[in-house]
């Protein structure tokens, strides 16, 4: 992993000379719009960086831009991967090593998920505060290399509560409906049954999605702060449950996004 590491941090340094991101921005399903607010200096497909997992998804478009947003030099995933796509953890988690490899000193992650908190509804943003882990597989199992981080990392504070606080601040101040709270992450790339989405909510999760946690454990690994935010597309309430498509899921993340934007640019200006 090391070797390989090195390999894609030497390849995007040659292409992006002396320019050193500060900020790392993960962007989720429908939610690829922030880069046009981004001042874009490079771009670089995942398919030209070695060893770098490539996005099989048609609304994900698999890029790493360079530039600058809020007067900060940021680097944005313009598309993540998923274990539903058939990668294990430790290639869906590849990006994030590399990212902070690269010199970034916070990561932004942001997502599509499912509400499952009844006073949530779709179209709200909810903070994401706490997380359980449902994935079958956890990115730092075998070998730890002491490089990257501890065998042991702590996970107590694995989303920053300053940046909660400030977050939900501006939120407020821009009449912004924002929540916060706990994000359950499933493997998909199913929806989950009305049975599910109940079990869910009763372990304690206010929405369920198919990503986000492998690479908040990896940041956490490398000392990496997070915040992350959730764009609700979606109802997982039991009692009302209706069927809805991946078409509506991305409609609904496309028209919350200007809210989500205009928290995370705020908020990347006090970073």
């Amino acid at each position: 992993m090391l070797k390989q590491l090195n390999d894609s941090v030497e390849f995007i340094k040659k292409r992006i000379g002396d320019f050193e991101p500060e900020i790392g921005i993960i962007l989720g399903t429908g939610l690829g719009g922030l880069v046009n607010d981004i001042e874009v200096t490079h771009q670089l497909s995942y398919s030209h960086i070695p060893h770098f997992p490539i996005s099989t998804l048609e609304f994900h478009s698999g890029k790493l831009i360079f530039g600058t947003l809020s007067g900060k030099k940021v680097v944005a995933m313009q598309g993540r991967l998923h274990y539903y796509e058939g990668y294990n953890m430790k290639q869906i988690t590849f990006p994030v090593r590399v990212l902070k490899l690269l010199g970034i000193k916070t990561l932004f992650v942001s997502n599509a998920s499912g509400a499952l908190n009844p006073a949530f509804k779709k179209g709200d943003l909810m903070i994401i505060e706490d997380h359980i882990n449902l994935q079958p597989e956890n990115p730092l199992t075998g070998t730890n290399f002491d490089e990257l981080g501890p065998r042991f990392p702590d996970m107590s504070e694995p989303y920053q509560k300053h940046l909660i606080e400030k977050a939900l601040a501006i939120a407020a101040k821009e009449q912004i409906t924002c929540h916060k709270g706990v994000y359950a992450s499933v493997t998909g790339p199913n929806l989950e049954t009305r049975a599910e989405y109940k079990y869910l909510r009763i372990i304690g999760a206010d929405a369920v999605g198919m990503s986000t946690v492998p690479e908040v454990i990896v940041a956490n690994h490398m000392g990496l702060p997070v915040f992350a935010i959730s764009v609700l597309t979606d109802e997982g309430f039991p009692e009302t449950l209706k069927a809805v498509s991946v078409e509506e899921i991305i409609k609904t993340a496309t028209e919350a996004e200007p809210h989500m934007t205009n928290i995370l640019k705020q908020l990347i200006l006090l970073v």
